[in-house]
């Protein structure tokens, strides 16, 4: 039984990031050392910093990372790739010329005989209305139509812009630290949603940048993935149990 792996937010090209290249290619790293193990990998949202696709023109950058997902959907290895709020604007360029399978929405799948709940995390449970407000517009077919009658120069300049803006208006530049079950959105939303839906296992998610694995009940537990920024960290499970590790550059498992 091969093993199924969950990771999240690389922000992969965001220019707040001063290591973005040893980034990407310790993701890569990553990615080939699980090859040959991985039935499936669940990448859940902002792999990309930005991203936005044009009818024949997608983002610069970016080659090692895409032709490694190339190369495990080549493998048999099933990818799932699910839009975050940074790169939610992805078209068919990743289905078509990756190989990927592609979500929008939150995903409820059974993996091994478990139930398994999956998302990127943005928008559950936040209260903010100034997020939402921001996200329906993103959400917006007609903003994505204005935005595509700009020039790629113009365009992806702003996205890549906004984004590093976004980041660095942080506090050091990182999300806030866990703030209990009480006040923490994605925990306080799966314990709502588990009341209606017992035979949940998991919930996974990416979005806040902590890692935290929390049960929830006797048979259902809250994992949140942290990133591949601070962490490098990813979620393994191996048809029995599920483990939130970190990567260590050069290190194997079996």
């Amino acid at each position: 039984m091969k093993n199924v792996y969950f990771l999240s937010d690389a922000h992969l090209g965001c220019r707040a990031i001063a290591h973005g290249r040893t980034q990407e290619r310790r993701l890569v790293n990553f990615l080939d050392s699980i090859k040959h193990k991985a039935a499936a990998v669940y990448l859940l949202g902002d792999m990309f910093d930005f991203w936005y696709e044009f009818r024949t023109v997608v983002p610069r950058g970016y080659t090692r990372f895409l032709g490694k997902l190339s190369e495990l959907t080549d493998m048999g290895v099933e990818v799932h790739f699910f839009t975050g709020n940074h790169d939610i604007w992805c078209g068919d360029y990743l289905t078509t010329e990756c190989g990927v399978t592609l979500h929008r929405e939150p995903l409820t799948t059974e993996i091994y005989g478990r139930e398994f709940y999956l998302a990127h995390g943005d928008g559950l449970g936040d209260a903010d209305v100034n997020f939402k407000l921001l996200r329906t517009m993103f959400h917006s077919h007609t903003l994505q139509r204005l935005f595509s009658a700009l020039h790629p120069r113009w365009s992806v300049e702003l996205g890549l812009r906004w984004a590093k803006h976004s980041r660095l208006k942080r506090e050091g530049g990182k999300d806030p630290d866990y703030m209990g079950e009480d006040k923490e959105n994605l925990v306080v939303y799966s314990k709502a949603y588990l009341r209606d839906h017992p035979d949940i296992n998991y919930f996974i998610y990416g979005h806040r940048h902590i890692e935290l694995d929390l049960m929830l009940s006797a048979t259902a537990r809250v994992v949140i993935l942290g990133d591949w920024i601070n962490f490098f960290s990813y979620a393994v499970f191996d048809g029995e149990h599920l483990f939130l590790e970190n990567y260590i550059e050069g290190e194997t498992r079996p």
